[in-house]
């Protein structure tokens, strides 16, 4: 980790909860979660930005619209950890998250999950080509206008955070609950890519 993490006994605040969090939900920190809390005021906006979307789209359209993304700039970690998010809240089957994995093409996604992962994907690998179409393609399949934009924000946020990750060459870990296949599958666009 090319950045110095704070040390679990000199964090307070938020930088504390999130310690605090990943420590009860898999018994160590997270070294995304340690780098983060370098800022914990921006993990924090960052975080108060999703809870404003949530409501709109609901969480399983945010899940999509994250490892849509998550697929499209290769980033293992939030593949994996929204692999697991997806699983956790019932969203899906490991059978049919892990041939979302491979391709979501070939998953029996619905026409507006479809939408929503190829919108978040292409957000993620050529945003500047976007067109009037692109977005036209959510709302063909019934996404308002309120959708729509926060279906961009969820993408453009997982940028934002994924990027980050990346850039810092955050080391990658093993995502309690997601191996094997599984994991294989959700990195195979990393792998692939």
């Amino acid at each position: 980790m090319i950045v110095t993490s704070p040390a679990a006994d000199a964090v307070t605040g938020h930088a504390a909860k999130m310690y605090a969090d990943d420590l009860a939900a898999d018994g160590f920190v997270f070294a995304y979660t340690q780098a983060m809390a370098l800022n914990p005021e921006a993990h924090a906006a960052f975080e108060a930005l999703i809870r404003s979307l949530v409501p709109s789209i609901g969480v399983r359209v945010f899940e999509l619209a994250t490892l849509g993304a998550a697929r499209g700039i290769r980033s293992s970690h939030c593949l994996l950890a929204h692999g697991r998010k997806t699983l956790r809240a019932g969203l899906m089957d490991e059978e049919r998250l892990a041939r979302l994995g491979r391709d979501y093409h070939d998953a029996e996604l619905d026409a507006a999950d479809l939408a929503v992962m190829t919108y978040a994907e292409r957000l993620s690998t050529d945003a500047a080509s976007m067109t009037d179409a692109d977005s036209q393609a959510l709302r063909d399949v019934g996404f308002t206008d309120r959708q729509i934009v926060d279906i961009t924000l969820a993408a453009a946020a997982r940028n934002f955070f994924s990027r980050t990750l990346l850039a810092l060459a955050m080391p990658v870990e093993s995502v309690p609950g997601i191996d094997g296949d599984l994991a294989e599958a959700l990195l195979s666009p990393v792998r692939n890519g």
